[in-house]
C-alpha cells in the first residue's frame, strides 16, 4: 500500500467501464497495492467494494449509477464537466475524481497518472477526503473544484489538450504546401512543439511566445496568410483568428 495514502489497507475499489481510463485505473490500483475488482462491462456490477469507480462516457454516469445502486458506501465518477447529482441513483456518497491527463490505449500502470493534476470533488467530507487519498495514492495532485466551475475547467482542458492537436493537424495541412507529407510534417513539428510547452511552462504564456506575430513582422504574417490561402483555404478563419488572438497576448506582455 502506497505510504502516503490514508485508505484503508483493506478497502476494495470497483471499476466500471472497461475503456482506456477504467482499465489504465485497474492496473494502476493494482500497483499501488490497492484491492480492485474490475474494470466492470455495461450492465455489470462490482461486489464488496468499499468505493465503485464509473469510468463510463458522460451520457451514461446516470444510467451506470442507477445500475450499482446500493453496491457501496461511495460512488464517484471521473467525468471532468459532469455535476455529482447525476450519481444520486447509485444512494451512496458521491464523489468526482477527474485525472487532469490524456490516455491512450498504451497507458497504463502509476506512470500513466503520475504528476499530472485531478479535480476532485464530494458531496460529503468523506466523499472529498476518499477523492483526495484515491488522487494521491495514484501520484497525482487533487485539487477541488466545485459543480459551478466544472464547465470552465473542462473548456479550459480541452483548449490545452484537445485543440493542440486540431492545430498540429491543420499545421501538417498547410505544411503539404511545402512538399512534406503529413508524416515528414510531424517528425519536424513535434520537436517543436515539445520545446514550446518547455518554454511555456517555464516562462508563461507572454515570454514563451515567438514568431513573426509577437515580432510584429506584418510582411511574413502576409505571406503566411497567403500560404494558407492557397493550400489550405478552409483554414483561413482559423489562421486569421489565431493571429488576432496572437496579436493580443504579444501585446500584454509588460
Amino acid at each position: 500500500m502506497h505510504t502516503n495514502s490514508e485508505i484503508p489497507s483493506d478497502a476494495r475499489v470497483g471499476v466500471v467501464g472497461a475503456g482506456r481510463l477504467g482499465t489504465a485505473l485497474v492496473v494502476a490500483l493494482r500497483e499501488a497495492g490497492i484491492g480492485v475488482e474490475g474494470p466492470a462491462g455495461r450492465g455489470e456490477v462490482p461486489t464488496g467494494c468499499s468505493a465503485i469507480v464509473l469510468c463510463v462516457p458522460d451520457g451514461e454516469i446516470e444510467g451506470a449509477a442507477a445500475t450499482v445502486a446500493g453496491a457501496a458506501p461511495l460512488v464517484g465518477h471521473t467525468s471532468g464537466a459532469t455535476p455529482l447529482s447525476a450519481l444520486a441513483p447509485a444512494g451512496g456518497a458521491a464523489f468526482g475524481l477527474h485525472p487532469l491527463q490524456t490516455f491512450t490505449p498504451e497507458s497504463s500502470g502509476l506512470g500513466a497518472f503520475a504528476g499530472a493534476g485531478c479535480a476532485i470533488a464530494g458531496f460529503t467530507a468523506e466523499a472529498l477526503a476518499f477523492a483526495a487519498d484515491l488522487a494521491r495514492v495514484l501520484g497525482m495532485i487533487p485539487f477541488e473544484i466545485d459543480d459551478e466551475g466544472r464547465a470552465a475547467y473542462h473548456a479550459a482542458a480541452s483548449v490545452a489538450s484537445n485543440f493542440v492537436v486540431t492545430l498540429e493537424a491543420a499545421a501538417e495541412r498547410v505544411a503539404a504546401g511545402a512538399g512534406l507529407d503529413p508524416q515528414q510534417a510531424r517528425q519536424l513539428l513535434v520537436p517543436l512543439l515539445r520545446r514550446t510547452v518547455d518554454n511555456l511552462a517555464e516562462l508563461g504564456p507572454e515570454d514563451a511566445l515567438t514568431g513573426p506575430v509577437a515580432r510584429g513582422d506584418e510582411a511574413t504574417v502576409a505571406a503566411q496568410r497567403q500560404a494558407v490561402a492557397e493550400q489550405a483555404p478552409e483554414l483561413l478563419e482559423l489562421f486569421d483568428l489565431l493571429v488576432l488572438h496572437t496579436r493580443a497576448l504579444a501585446g500584454a506582455k509588460v
